[in-house]
């Protein structure tokens, strides 16, 4: 039997976390898309604890013009500068199970221009 977007989505999340392990030199940056919606956090798996967290639905970035797409590198740039305020330069980069196209694309390309490494 055929597996359903969100078993397939699971099963490639689960394969990926595996392999990548946060800690509080280089936390997890771990998305999640909705519909509408992007949502990143910066995740110590050592202890954890969220460090660091931004969305699509803050003030600044609801009230800007453009796609999804666009947003979605407005929410990268804000999680970069509140990593390198916390004094995070590094991390890894654990996209959820979605593809790196789109959306999660311009979140990660948003994230690496404010200075973020990974």
């Amino acid at each position: 039997m055929a597996l359903t977007k969100i078993e397939r989505r699971n099963r490639i999340r689960r394969r990926i976390r595996k392999n990548i392990a946060g800690t509080a030199d280089s936390p997890r940056l771990a998305v999640f898309r909705s519909n509408k919606e992007i949502y990143a956090q910066l995740i110590d798996d050592v202890t954890g604890k969220t460090l660091a967290s931004a969305s699509s639905l803050a003030k600044e970035i609801t009230g800007a013009e453009g796609t999804k797409s666009d947003k979605a590198k407005l929410v990268g740039k804000a999680i970069a500068e509140k990593a390198l305020e916390a004094g995070i330069n590094a991390c890894s980069f654990d996209r959820g199970g979605y593809l790196y196209h789109g959306r999660v694309k311009s979140l990660a390309e948003g994230a690496r221009e404010a200075g973020l490494k990974f």
